[in-house]
């Protein structure tokens, strides 16, 4: 990943067009055309030795003749010319290209797009494209493009993979108002791809949104990190084509048939606390109400109304997408039966009669938004003759400033109706309320204002710990792998997949193999109670489809006889399966318990995927799931849980007490944490996982492995826990304390850390004095990515036995690997004891190991320990204009000749 350069792509004081043309609609003469109509006011240099002026601008024969070397050039010239060109430019210290042309990949000439990128490396020059159709950056006046028509001057940034769609969307903003900081078109992204994008404009500050159009994704962690690192500071919201499900016929478990590639998208962009839309009315619709609406703070949506049956459609709506129907508290109702007709629907929807003037849709606000049960109102207005639309829009806009002075809670309208309501949607848009034309589109715009907050809660929030009983041995379920792949196996036996589980912490029913039938009904003998009788063969995956499972079975003849029937059906069926005999296991009875399925798959682009839902034997025709990606965490599996309908289930109704759902996600975590631990697993299924008050247990299990394509957790996108780099440390008071990266659930810990810090610590921390640290802030800084940042803690318990951080040092890396910004800081009663020396120079090995360049920190000038700590590990003091402070550096590695 990388922004190295990309100021000249998208800030340049100079644009060469390479290629351009007199020649009508050619795209040099576009380009040129537009870039010169567009008022950019840096240099603007025609490169063509057919002309002596190009749209009355004098032109060049060749590079070599450029005045100066120019920030950005646009190459609009054959295939085969490209790679020699972008050589010329980068020796005459051009540093980033947009390359229009097609057909680089099938040219006559054989793929040309590597020599282009060989050519550029050593210049370290960008290239969007090639096969774009350029880029806009409106507030610089800058259209290198050939797009039809230039773009608005605004705060969103829209980057796309298709070059057509682009011209679609400017066509569709254009009338809508709709303006951009920038509007990229990325083409085949040989270089400069969404990932780079995403960290550069993240940091933009003339962008306040980020829109993305995908169709598909190269560098899965990238992607994820850069996503990651966006979202957290700016909306981004994704459209993406490309939504069929792929590779479910040759999937091997029910989660592999299950698990499509568009619902492990929406899983990614989940994580990654971005939202996904799927039209470009909800795109464009989706900020201007994420950039409007206040934060929600809870699900339930009331909605107000002079129409019954627009109210009825919202909450059809609303329940059709899972959505939560606020329940009006009886102290609501009385009191809107004061202000309200006799013939009010006293329920919600609050239907106010068509006759209602603006004073009743005011009096029935101040009244709702009081309402404890109400996180949010829908406001609508069918038009009428008897009624002014824009006399109701100005009491609904008076509601909302006195909501905004005392409860805050979010107010979305539609205004039903078109020429009759075009004054009052303006009055609504000015007053900053997002207007929706149709229920359903307010309905889904509230619901798109609900999932991006959960989005941003799984960034923010603080898992509780694992229980420290969690101690998988890795080692035996290794070596159960390593021996099915020896024997030239993919499909693990059920005692196989049963013991592997076991070794990972799941609760599994035991499980013994009979070789024939006779042996299976002594089996069923020694266990003296009902036992179920299964086939046994690595050629069938499903054995309830070929009749290879019975139930409920009594006593040794009872077994025998099931076991030889069982036979008999299975071999009529598959006559070619390989029999290997019978699982014998002991019937677990649990009236009331729920049937839940927990798996796992290999998507070709995201890498291992967790799957949840209700199982059974029905469970791909129930397609009750849901999807994350791993490595997960307690809140994480919970969050994972929740988007399940069987979940609501699982908490208990009536006098059905709750399962137990800490089991469960315990279970979720042992499954996450195999998939970290084992990059052989391609496939898993744990159908039926049962659950009930009394716990969780596998009745059965299917795991399909493979040699492992990628070394350890590189295949996963998001990078687990590095469990590798945690070390003991003997301080020099002899106290023992774990040296490791930090975790998410280290923030209560945190907290205490630094409450702990003396003033004058916190100044050289923080350059300030910092009271508390809010939770937003503290969770960002426990809740890493590990890809590009890390911070090791001193851990360590106190006299109570509970844990407790003693020091920490942190590193944010830049995208490109060159520099590592540290900050280090131990805690004040502890000075002198070793801690901080040994936390710096694990950090400064770290950085070198991963091929950092340097490491940098800025140490006030009166900090004089940590100055003297900087220079005993080989820093270098340099000088900053601030009288206060100096910057430390430590160079570690040579940088790289390109970007990472």
């Amino acid at each position: 990943m990388s922004v190295r350069n990309l100021e000249y792509l998208l800030r340049p004081r100079s644009v060469a067009v390479i290629g351009a043309s007199t020649r009508s609609r050619s795209i040099g003469n576009l380009v040129m055309r537009n870039l010169l109509e567009g008022g950019f006011t840096g240099p603007v240099m025609p490169v063509n030795p057919k002309y002596g002026a190009v749209a009355g601008v004098l032109a060049y024969p060749e590079i070599r003749r450029l005045p100066e070397a120019p920030d950005l050039a646009v190459i609009c010239t054959p295939p085969a010319t490209v790679p020699g060109l972008i050589a010329q430019l980068g020796d005459l210290g051009t540093r980033a290209a947009v390359v229009m042309t097609a057909g680089l990949r099938d040219s006559p000439d054989g793929d040309l797009v590597q020599p282009m990128l060989d050519a550029a490396r050593p210049h370290l020059m960008r290239i969007l494209g090639p096969n774009c159709l350029g880029l806009l950056v409106p507030g610089l006046h800058l259209n290198a493009s050939f797009a039809h028509q230039p773009a608005t001057a605004g705060k969103i940034a829209f980057v796309s993979q298709s070059g057509a769609l682009c011209t679609a969307v400017l066509d569709w903003a254009a009338p809508r108002g709709i303006g951009f900081s920038h509007f990229i078109s990325v083409g085949d992204s040989a270089d400069v791809d969404v990932g780079d994008l995403l960290d550069y404009l993240g940091s933009d500050p003339a962008t306040s949104a980020i829109l993305l159009y995908l169709e598909s994704i190269r560098e899965r962690r990238k992607f994820m990190s850069a996503g990651r690192a966006a979202a957290r500071v700016k909306p981004v919201i994704v459209i993406k084509s490309g939504r069929s499900e792929q590779g479910a016929k040759a999937a091997l478990s029910h989660t592999g048939a299950m698990a499509g590639s568009d619902t492990v998208f929406d899983a990614a962009i989940r994580r990654a606390g971005m939202l996904r839309v799927y039209d470009f009315n909800e795109l464009f619709g989706a900020v201007e109400t994420l950039a409007r609406g206040v934060p929600l703070k809870g699900e339930r949506l009331a909605v107000v109304t002079n129409g019954g049956g627009p109210g009825v459609m919202a909450v059809d709506e609303l329940t059709r997408l899972d959505g939560q129907l606020a329940e009006l508290s009886e102290s609501t109702i009385a009191r809107l039966d004061a202000v309200l007709p006799r013939t009010w629907s006293r329920a919600n929807p609050v239907d106010l009669i068509g006759d209602a003037p603006g004073q009743r849709y005011r009096d029935a606000l101040d009244i709702i938004l009081e309402d404890a049960g109400v996180d949010a109102v829908l406001v609508m207005h069918a038009p009428t003759a008897v009624l002014s639309a824009d006399e109701v829009a100005k009491e609904v806009i008076r509601a909302v400033k006195d909501n905004a002075r005392t409860g805050q809670k979010p107010i979305l309208t539609t205004w039903l109706g078109d020429s009759a309501v075009r004054g009052a949607r303006r009055l609504l848009s000015e007053a900053g309320l997002r207007s929706y034309r149709t229920p359903e589109s307010a309905v889904r715009g509230y619901l798109q204002i609900l999932e991006y907050r959960r989005n941003q809660e799984m960034l923010m929030e603080t898992p509780p710990s694992v229980p420290e009983v969690f101690t998988p041995d890795t080692g035996s379920a290794q070596r159960i792998i390593d021996g099915v792949l020896a024997r030239g196996d993919k499909l693990l036996t059920e005692p196989e997949a049963k013991e592997m589980l076991r070794a990972y912490g799941v609760p599994v029913v035991e499980t013994r193999i009979a070789r024939d039938p006779r042996e299976a009904g002594q089996l069923a003998a020694e266990f003296g109670k009902p036992v179920a009788l299964k086939i046994l063969s690595q050629d069938i995956s499903h054995k309830s489809d070929v009749g290879g499972v019975v139930l409920d079975l009594e006593g040794e003849t009872a077994t025998t006889a099931a076991a030889e029937a069982m036979l008999q059906r299975v071999e009529q069926r598959l006559p070619d399966a390989r029999i290997e005999g019978f699982t014998v296991q002991e019937m677990v009875r649990r009236a009331g318990a729920w049937e839940l399925v927990v798996g796992a798959t290999t998507d070709p682009l995201f890498g291992p995927v967790l799957l949840f839902g209700q199982g059974g034997t029905a469970v791909e025709l129930i397609r009750d799931r849901a999807l994350a990606l791993p490595p997960l965490n307690l809140n994480l599996a919970r969050e994972l849980m929740s988007r399940t309908r069987i979940y609501r289930l699982l908490q208990g109704y009536r006098d059905t007490p709750p399962a137990d759902l800490k089991g469960i996600e315990l279970t979720l975590l042992s499954v996450s944490q195999l998939l970290v631990d084992l990059p052989e697993i391609s496939e898993l299924d744990i159908n039926p996982l049962f659950a009930d008050e009394h716990g969780v247990v596998a009745l059965d299990a299917r795991v399909v492995v493979a040699p492992a394509a990628h070394p350890g957790a590189s295949r996963l996108a998001i990078r687990p826990y590095p469990q590798d780099l945690e070390e003991p440390f003997t301080m020099r008071n002899s106290r023992e304390v774990l040296l490791r990266p930090i975790r998410p659930e280290d923030e209560p810990e945190h907290h205490v850390f630094i409450s702990r810090l003396t003033p004058q610590d916190i100044r050289f921390r923080f350059f300030g004095q910092v009271r508390e640290l809010p939770h937003s802030q503290m969770a960002r800084l426990t809740q890493i990515d590990y890809n590009r940042e890390m911070a090791f803690i001193a851990a360590g318990t106190d006299d109570q036995g509970q844990r407790e951080t003693l020091g920490v040092v942190r590193t944010v890396t830049d995208p490109d690997n060159l520099r590592a910004e540290f900050a280090i800081v131990v805690r004040s009663d502890l000075k002198g004891q070793g801690l901080g020396k040994r936390l710096l120079v694990k950090m400064i090995d770290y950085c070198r190991a991963r091929g950092t360049s340097e490491m940098i920190g800025q140490v006030l000038d009166d900090n004089h320990g940590m100055l003297g700590l900087a220079k005993s590990t080989g820093f270098e003091v340099h000088a900053l204009e601030s009288d206060d402070a100096v910057e430390v550096r430590l160079v570690l590695n040579q940088p790289s000749a390109a970007p990472a």
